[in-house]
């Protein structure tokens, strides 16, 4: 068995921010696996005094102080899903778009790209800089990097508004969906087969919850300003003791993507009435995060990018934030349909707008 690499690789800090996406996604880091590239973050970030550099396990923050009477927080993870044959990089053009492709690309890398190539170079701001790029945000809640910094370190991510870089499309979203699982559960006896009539088939008596499902129509809610669209879906259905047994038990999970104008015990109270009698038990939540663009910084960052602010539908680290009293918002290159998929690739001119976006904004003299 070859020894494994236990060398630092180079992150060029002095290359474009398309080509600090590719070294980055060329380091392979699935979640558990950061040791690698955030050695390699703080080998690069190490040689700029500016920074104040605090490393907690394999998340890293880099501070400017400077004594402005604003801070900004600018955060990106560095974990990816697992892979799937698409490492290395590679450069393709597609209907005219150049397309830098390969795991991580979207998700996201490329965003974090942009981060630490602005964070080598703004020297002397108007506002305080908080750089954050950190682990384990593709896994469970308990192990996400960002989470552990709150928990135990909360004044690192303190500021007056933050940029969490997930994949926009380069546009604005605000805030973001929480996320609630549940298992829904049915009784029945077990008998066998040849016999059903003996026993009560917990499977069957599930149908009334798929029955719940497929005739769901998803709400829209406005929050602030803008629309979230929510969703309620089976995703896993479990139940079954033999090719011979009527099964006694059948557990339905299901996913609530739940505007961000309630909180989980709302949440899950709505969920018991939409599915009342049966047994629920919570198995996961997460709240999401109100838009936050009424907050000055951000109304000056969306006059800077230009456009209209959207929602985001999906959960992020925004609600971390938010949870902190800080007002954050979702900004970075990248197609959030492509996040995952194994055909991932990010349009190369979405991160050198997101560079020159926030690399504008953050040179302007007065705040």
């Amino acid at each position: 068995m070859p020894a494994a690499d236990t060398s630092v690789p180079v992150i060029d800090l002095t290359a474009s921010s398309i080509d600090i996406t590719g070294q980055l996604c060329d380091i392979e880091s699935v979640s558990g696996d950061e040791r690698r590239i955030t050695d390699a973050i703080a080998a690069a970030l190490a040689p700029f005094d500016h920074l104040e550099i605090i490393r907690d396990g394999d998340a890293i923050v880099a501070r400017t102080s400077h004594g402005r009477s604003h801070r900004v927080v600018i955060a990106g993870h560095t974990d990816t899903v697992p892979l799937n044959h698409n490492l290395p990089t590679r450069f393709e053009s597609e209907a005219g778009v150049d397309y830098l492709w390969g795991r991580g690309t979207v998700d996201m890398k490329a965003g974090v790209a942009v981060q630490l190539k602005l964070a080598a170079e703004l020297v002397d701001t108007a506002v305080d800089l908080t750089w954050i790029w950190y682990d384990n945000e593709e896994v469970a809640s308990d192990l996400n990097g960002l989470g552990r910094l709150a928990a135990h370190h909360p004044g690192l991510l303190a500021g007056d508004f933050a940029i969490l870089g997930e994949p926009t499309n380069a546009l604005i979203e605000g805030g973001c969906n929480g996320t609630m699982r549940v298992e829904l559960r049915t009784s029945g006896a077990r008998a066998h087969s040849a016999r059903a009539w003996v026993g009560v088939n917990a499977i069957h008596t599930a149908a009334p919850i798929l029955d719940i499902l497929a005739a769901y129509e998803p709400r829209s809610i406005e929050v602030d300003g803008l629309v979230y669209r929510e969703g309620l879906n089976a995703v896993a259905i479990v139940g079954g003791v033999a090719g011979n047994v009527i099964p006694d038990e059948c557990v339905v999970t299901v996913n609530y993507r739940f505007a961000p104008d309630k909180i989980g015990r709302e949440a899950e109270a709505y969920l018991r009435q939409v599915f009342i009698g049966i047994d629920l038990v919570v198995t996961d939540s997460a709240d999401g995060a109100r838009p936050g663009l009424d907050a000055p910084l951000a109304q000056q960052f969306l006059a800077a990018v230009g456009g209209e602010a959207r929602p985001k539908y999906g959960w992020t680290d925004v609600a971390r934030f938010s949870a902190l009293g800080i007002p954050a918002i979702n900004y970075g290159p990248g197609d959030p349909l492509l996040a995952h998929a194994d055909d991932e690739r990010v349009p190369v001119a979405q991160i050198t707008e997101c560079e020159q976006s926030l690399r504008a904004w953050l040179e302007q003299r007065r705040f």
